[in-house]
């Protein structure tokens, strides 16, 4: 089954995702770690709105494109993460930005 989002602002899950760039492309080796105050060691997986494999672990390096989420009983759903298979990318630091604010951007390809 699909793991739909808890109710806007109770959202407790998160999915941290290291390096820190958006968006998020296949060849950063990029690791998410579901983060939430319910059970460590019970994580489900979702890939593309289907329950996926690693199940119970907490983290893993993406290693194919796609939409992810995670689920930690107690805490619900994680909001949704995309992984690109992209060639040539402008990525900026994952972080709230205001107008104003200096950026540091990366162009990849």
């Amino acid at each position: 089954g699909w793991c739909p989002l808890s109710p806007t602002g109770t959202q407790t899950t998160q999915l941290l995702v290291e390096p820190p760039w958006k968006p998020m492309v296949l060849w950063d080796r990029v690791t998410l770690t579901c983060q939430g105050s319910g059970t460590t060691g019970a994580t489900t997986w979702y890939k593309d709105r289907q329950h996926w494999g690693q199940e119970r672990q907490d983290h893993f390096t993406v290693t194919e494109s796609g939409t992810y989420t995670c689920d930690r009983p107690g805490t619900g759903c994680s909001p949704p993460m995309t992984v690109l298979n992209a060639r040539l990318v402008l990525q900026v630091l994952a972080q709230e930005l205001l107008e104003g604010d200096t950026v540091t951007l990366r162009c990849r390809c």
